[in-house]
């Protein structure tokens, strides 16, 4: 059984019994963002909440099935959108990132490429580069994706603090993934099963531009999600004839050396 890490799953929205299949799969660890709730939290304190869930409860969770889990801290760029509660949020994040589980930024980005979440998306920017955290970037869905992309890419070209290999630019699509690859970032791809990847076309990506800097996650949440797409791709991997090493490579190789470059980062 190939091992298999997934960078970008929501336990909180999942089971404990989606941790169970997903131990009996190989899965070895994950690493969860900080996402939208399902509706718009009202109070700065209710996301000092959720960082406490996702360095401190979820951590414990996910040990009963001797799964690893890692996590992102940021405001989302959905609830970016109201600037004066965001600032609240990013206030608070310090307090959090030496919890030994937390990566660093992320997931940010752009949701409907505003004026308000590029502000924001630059705050939670700076804050990354003053205390040297890694970024994990959130692409907007469907017909906002190229656009924000490229608005995503601007924006950290623009700082030049950035250094492209300490960021992940996840959701890409076969539209969208060279924009991040060329700049010298890692990317994602997201196997969802409406707005994003299917694993057929995943391997279609990796078969157009390579296994470097390349990575793979589902992003299980509280909608129609699989936290067992990442299997459904190494399967696909092998239906294809595409070596042991290579699938590897891309669900498991691949997300733990971005991963290690964290300040919290013990092997």
């Amino acid at each position: 059984m190939i091992p298999w890490l997934d960078p970008h799953i929501h336990m909180i929205s999942r089971t404990t019994d989606d941790y169970d299949r997903m131990a009996k799969c190989g899965c070895a660890a994950v690493s969860e963002p900080a996402f939208w709730a399902g509706f718009d939290r009202g109070t700065a304190l209710a996301f000092h909440d959720y960082f406490r869930q996702l360095t401190d409860y979820e951590p414990k969770r996910a040990a009963q099935f001797h799964i690893k889990h890692y996590c992102w801290l940021c405001i989302n760029a959905k609830e970016a959108e109201n600037v004066s509660l965001s600032r609240e949020v990013i206030g608070m994040i310090p307090e959090f990132l030496s919890k030994p589980n937390v990566l660093g930024i992320g997931e940010i980005g752009l949701n409907k490429n505003t004026a308000n979440e590029a502000t924001i998306f630059q705050e939670h920017m700076d804050l990354a580069m003053k205390t040297n955290e890694l970024i994990l970037i959130h692409t907007p869905h469907l017909e906002d994706k190229y656009k924000g992309t490229r608005m995503i890419v601007d924006m950290l070209k623009g700082d030049k603090r950035i250094v492209p290999g300490r960021v992940c630019i996840d959701h890409v699509e076969e539209h969208t993934v060279r924009l991040a690859l060329d700049n010298g970032f890692w990317c994602g791809m997201t196997l969802y099963p409406t707005t994003k990847c299917t694993p057929a076309r995943a391997v279609d990506i990796i078969e157009m531009v390579g296994t470097d800097r390349i990575m793979a996650n589902s992003a299980g949440d509280w909608g129609k999600s699989d936290p067992l797409a990442i299997p459904e791709l190494i399967q696909e991997m092998k239906r294809r004839g595409h070596a042991e090493s290579a699938i590897k490579k891309v669900v498991h190789d691949n997300p733990l050396a971005f991963w290690r470059q964290s300040n919290n980062w013990q092997e």
